[in-house]
């Protein structure tokens, strides 16, 4: 994919064809979620701003986007932005947070973008902008991504609790009607057909899932990059994908 100069995207040809060779259109997974780590470190091996680094994961993450949606794969979840991520310096916040904006407006050709985590603590301009977008696709057909903003697994757990909590003080529900699929339409995925990742693919070595979707990784296949995320290119998407294939998933039963 490349980025003509009204900022349009432009699909490869190649890319409107069959799925690249080795993989199965039968074997795709339903969801992918993706931890998108190292811009900061490769613009640092760069020479570059941490600030270049971002923009330069955003376009790669467009990329898989479409080539996700391309390939069949139903679900794209991105942990863009977590809880622990406030630490960082307000200048390099500042700058993600109207990155944010600009990502989840952009036009993602009949997706449906969806955004899960703390809203509260977001800039009153990003949650517009989330809310709106989320409203403005809500019908479309095409690969549902899920944004991840302010986003933790544990919080994610806590809120669900919480939630079910107050439902049993209220008499809606029981305390025996509790069960793993009621707690799963209480948690932040719960906009999504597909809840639970197939596969997770975290990039720039690191080998943890830093506290993202922590009920819902269950029984996700892991696979870990060497690559940063602005240098992870669609090969690397078809190599992942091709290990994903290949793999016998059990789901504990032998």
């Amino acid at each position: 994919m490349a980025m003509a100069g009204s900022g349009e995207v432009v699909v490869k040809e190649s890319q409107r064809s069959s799925l690249p060779k080795g993989l199965e259109a039968e074997l795709m997974p339903k969801h992918v979620a993706l931890i998108a780590d190292g811009n900061r470190r490769w613009a640092k091996e760069r020479g570059l701003s941490v600030e270049l680094g971002h923009r330069a994961g955003k376009y790669a993450l467009m990329e898989l986007a479409h080539l996700s949606s391309i390939w069949g794969i139903n679900v794209l979840s991105v942990f863009l932005f977590s809880t622990e991520n406030w630490t960082r310096p307000k200048e390099e916040v500042s700058f993600l947070m109207n990155l944010l904006e600009e990502l989840i407006d952009f036009d993602m050709c009949n997706m449906r973008i969806s955004c899960i985590g703390d809203r509260s603590k977001l800039p009153e301009s990003l949650s517009q902008v989330m809310n709106s977008v989320e409203e403005k696709t809500k019908c479309n057909k095409g690969l549902h991504l899920i944004f991840a903003l302010n986003y933790s697994g544990r919080y994610d757990i806590i809120q669900a609790t919480k939630t079910i909590a107050r439902k049993v003080e209220d008499g809606i529900i029981k305390n025996e009607d509790i069960n793993e699929s009621l707690f799963e339409k209480e948690l932040f995925t719960n906009c999504s057909k597909f809840s639970a990742p197939d596969l997770v693919i975290r990039t720039s070595g690191e080998q943890r899932i830093s506290n993202f979707m922590l009920w819902q990784l269950a029984y996700s296949e892991l696979i870990f990059s060497h690559k940063k995320f602005p240098e992870f290119e669609e090969q690397d998407y078809v190599d992942a994908l091709i290990s994903f294939q290949k793999r016998d998933r059990r789901f504990g039963g032998k």
